[in-house]
């Protein structure tokens, strides 16, 4: 049986990493997902309860998706950015592990989580962050962070995209250019980072060039201004930070997500379709939504409208396109439905326990 080709919405659809409200799928949510056609997922707290109920979720929504399957994306970053119930293996954040002083436990830690998370559904997390944590006063990167020194940053940043690659599960470096020196929460406000372009060559940008050679495929934009790359938009929205810099300059061929258009360092400038047509301009494939899905319509159907105008090209959309489904061919492929009686095994396991609390241990012999 032939495929039969993908209707323009389908096509911007796959553009789209949207969130919900609720532990289950509602009626008008089914039928939202059945409209818009997003490529991806993403699930907070608020939508999960325990592991048994995630793979409901999980297993309802990639029955929705059809044969394209869905990116099913949580925040499990560990330690203050973690979304996943305490049954779960419950890392501590990445400084934590950086003071085992050893990859191997970077590593570990990776593989546990993701064999967690594929065991209930899920196929990327949103980690490692690979910025550098240089500046004290930083308000949302501190722990999150390996270190402040780039080359711990670049290894351990390394092991952990193995990790979870090894396992099943899609890692997602974050927010480039670079978010740790920024003094300014981009949830509320758009922070401007006045670093020369050298001194980001040499600090900020050396994890992700590090990440991208180590083969990492998708990665996370951050809501700042750095007029040393753009002296007119933040890197989300500026062609010069994601497609000159990122794509001709170092080479990254992946995909490119969106931080949350609904922050405040991008939502208090602008509409939200507007923000999403600025984004694709800029060389973001795949826009995360993550609340209101008034706000995710209006994006879907701007970008649709500014394709059928001719203000994004076909062949802009086709690109996205082709990296995505790059990226699901890769690791959806083999896709089977979660099989419930596996969880009890997998999840919280006394050996993934033993794992947490070795590292709590040699961590805190280390500080």
């Amino acid at each position: 049986m032939t495929k039969s080709p993908m209707t323009l919405r389908e096509k911007v659809g796959q553009l789209f990493m949207i969130g919900f409200d609720g532990t289950d799928l509602s009626p008008e949510l089914i039928s939202w997902i059945q409209d818009y056609q997003p490529g991806g997922i993403i699930l907070f707290s608020r939508n999960l309860v325990d592991a048994n109920q995630i793979a409901h979720l999980t297993n309802a929504l990639q029955d929705l998706a059809g044969p394209s399957h869905l990116l099913m994306a949580i925040d499990q970053e560990g330690g203050k950015v973690s979304r996943l119930p305490p049954e779960f293996t419950i890392f501590p954040p990445a400084a934590t592990v950086a003071a085992c002083g050893s990859t191997d436990y970077a590593y570990q830690a990776a593989a546990v989580t993701a064999q967690e998370l594929r065991t209930v559904g899920f196929n990327m997390n949103m980690a490692p962050v690979l910025d550098v944590n240089t500046n004290p006063l930083n308000p949302i990167i501190g722990d999150r962070a390996f270190s402040a020194d780039p080359e711990q940053v670049c290894t351990l940043g390394n092991a952990t995209i193995s990790g979870l690659h090894d396992h099943g599960i899609i890692a997602c470096g974050k927010h480039f250019p670079g978010h740790g020196e920024s003094t300014k929460d981009s949830h509320k406000e758009l922070p401007i980072v006045t670093l020369s372009k050298e001194r980001l060559e040499q600090i900020e940008l050396h994890p992700f060039r590090s990440a991208i050679t180590h083969g990492l495929m998708t990665m996370m934009s951050a809501h700042i201004h750095f007029p040393a790359l753009d002296d007119t938009v933040p890197a989300t929205l500026s062609h010069k930070v994601m497609t000159t810099l990122l794509r001709d300059e170092i080479g990254f061929s992946g995909v490119m997500l969106s931080d949350d258009l609904e922050m405040n360092a991008i939502a208090e400038h602008m509409s939200m379709g507007e923000a999403a047509v600025r984004s694709i301009q800029a060389g973001i494939d795949l826009i995360l939504i993550c609340h209101q899905q008034t706000r995710q319509a209006e994006a879907i159907e701007a970008v649709e409208e500014a394709i059928q105008k001719g203000t994004i090209s076909e062949s802009r959309l086709d690109m996205s396109l082709a990296r995505i489904s790059a990226l699901k061919q890769r690791f959806l492929a083999s896709y089977t439905p979660v099989d419930y009686h596996s969880i009890a095994q997998v999840v919280g396991s006394s050996s993934h326990r033993n794992l947490l609390a070795e590292i709590q241990t040699i961590s805190s012999a280390q500080t």
